[in-house]
C-alpha cells in the first residue's frame, strides 16, 4: 500500500493504525450487521462512544468534575461568534490577543456583541513573533481572555499559557491541541476542530468550566448557539462518525504516552526540520525564532520561481501539501501528532539534496 508524506495543515493526516482500525469495523461495526454510520446517535454504540471520548478526553488533560465536554459541528470559526454570544455582553469587555488570521477574525465577531480590548496585536510586524508577558497590556475587568495557542498561517505558537493576571482564558486550540502538556486550571473554555491534531473534519471539540458557564451573561441566546442548550444531551444529531474517530485517536494517544509523549516527539521533529532550515540562507524561517511553531514549519527560498520548482519536485518524491497558506505563500511543513518521524526525515532528505542541486 502506498502512503505518502502527507504535511496538509487540515484535514491531516491521521493515525495508521486508527484508519485500518475504522476501516475494518466500517461495514459491520462489532458484528452488529451494520456500520456505526447507519446507526442511531440515541443509540447504545454510539452512547457508549461519546462516553468514551469525553472520558478519554479528561484524563489526557486533566480536566476534573469541574469541566463539560461537547462535540460540536460548524468548526472553530462558529466558536469565534459563540463563545461572545454566550459571555460577552453590551458594556462588558474581553481581551484578545491577535497573533494571526484566526485570532483576527475570533474578534471581529467579538466586537459584534461587547467590548473588545486587544491585549497584542502582531499585525505591524506581518504576525512573525509573539508577545512577550510585558508587551500584553490587558484591561481591568475582563470576562475573558482569548488567544489563539497556534496559528497554522504564519507558524508561530505558544509553548505555556499567557499570564493574564486572574482571568480565565478562552483558547482556540484547533492546530495543537493535545500535542503537549496544558495548565488546565488557567481556563474557561478550549475549542478545536478536529481535523488538524485529533481527527476527521466534521466535529469541533469543546472543553467548558461549569463555573466558568457561570458568568452566561442573561441576555436571550439563539438556542442551537447556547452551551447551555448541549450540556447533558445531544440536542442535534452529533458529526457521529467524527467522534467515533476522534475516540480511536484519543486511545491512541493515550497508549503512547499521553502529551508528555507527544511534546517529545514534536519537539524531536520540529527540532530535526528547524535545524535544516537554520544551516544557511537558502532556507529562510518566517517568524522569530523564539516564536516558532512545532505544528506547522513555515520557512521561504530564495525566489517564489525555486519555491514552485521545490513544491513539484517534493510532490514527486511523495511529499505533499508543503505549499504555504495562500494569504502568505512559501512553504509550510504541518507536523502533527500523528505525523511520522520518518516522513519529517524524508523531508529534511530533500531538502539537502534540493540545496545541493539548486542552491
Amino acid at each position: 500500500m502506498k502512503r505518502i508524506h502527507n504535511f496538509s495543515a487540515g484535514p491531516a493526516v491521521l493515525p495508521l493504525e486508527v484508519l485500518e482500525k475504522v476501516q475494518a469495523e466500517l461495514v459491520n461495526y462489532r458484528d452488529k450487521g451494520s456500520s456505526l454510520i447507519e446507526m442511531s446517535h440515541r443509540g447504545a454504540e454510539y452512547t457508549e462512544i461519546n462516553e468514551l471520548a469525553t472520558q478519554r478526553l479528561k484524563a489526557i488533560t486533566g480536566a476534573g468534575d469541574d469541566w463539560e465536554v461537547l462535540f460540536l459541528q460548524g468548526g472553530a470559526s462558529t466558536q469565534f461568534t459563540m463563545v461572545p454570544h454566550n459571555f460577552l455582553a453590551p458594556g462588558q469587555t474581553a481581551d484578545y490577543i491577535d497573533t494571526g488570521s484566526w485570532s483576527s477574525k475570533a474578534i471581529k465577531e467579538a466586537n459584534l456583541f461587547g467590548n473588545v480590548h486587544v491585549a497584542f496585536s502582531g499585525k505591524e510586524r506581518n504576525y512573525s513573533r509573539l508577545p512577550g508577558t510585558d508587551e500584553l497590556l490587558f484591561s481591568e475587568n475582563p470576562v475573558y481572555t482569548h488567544f489563539t495557542s497556534n496559528n497554522t498561517i504564519f507558524g508561530t505558537q505558544f509553548y505555556s499559557e499567557p499570564e493574564t493576571g486572574g482571568s480565565l482564558l478562552v483558547c482556540d486550540a484547533s492546530s495543537d491541541f493535545l500535542s503537549h502538556p496544558i495548565d488546565i486550571e488557567k481556563y474557561g473554555l478550549i475549542y478545536a476542530g478536529a481535523q488538524k491534531n485529533l481527527g476527521p473534519a466534521g466535529v469541533t471539540i469543546v472543553m467548558l468550566r461549569k463555573s466558568f458557564l457561570e458568568l452566561q451573561k442573561k441576555d436571550p441566546i439563539p438556542t442551537i448557539l447556547n452551551y447551555n442548550t448541549h450540556i447533558g444531551t445531544l440536542f442535534n444529531t452529533p458529526p457521529v462518525f467524527a467522534v467515533y474517530m476522534v475516540n480511536y485517536v484519543l486511545e491512541w494517544i493515550q497508549k503512547k504516552g499521553g502529551l508528555e509523549w507527544f511534546d517529545r516527539f514534536n519537539t524531536e521533529k520540529a527540532y530535526l526540520l528547524y535545524s535544516e532550515i537554520d544551516k544557511d540562507e537558502f532556507y529562510r524561517g518566517t517568524v522569530d525564532k523564539s516564536s516558532r511553531s512545532k505544528m506547522n514549519v513555515t520557512f521561504r527560498l530564495p525566489s517564489e520561481e525555486l519555491e514552485k520548482t521545490f513544491l513539484s519536485e517534493a510532490a514527486s518524491h511523495n511529499l505533499v501539501a508543503l505549499k504555504g497558506h495562500r494569504s502568505v505563500g512559501g512553504i509550510r511543513a504541518s507536523i502533527y501528532n500523528a505525523c511520522e518521524l520518518d516522513s519529517v526525515k524524508a523531508l529534511v532528505n530533500f531538502m539537502q539534496h534540493f540545496r545541493a542541486e539548486k542552491g
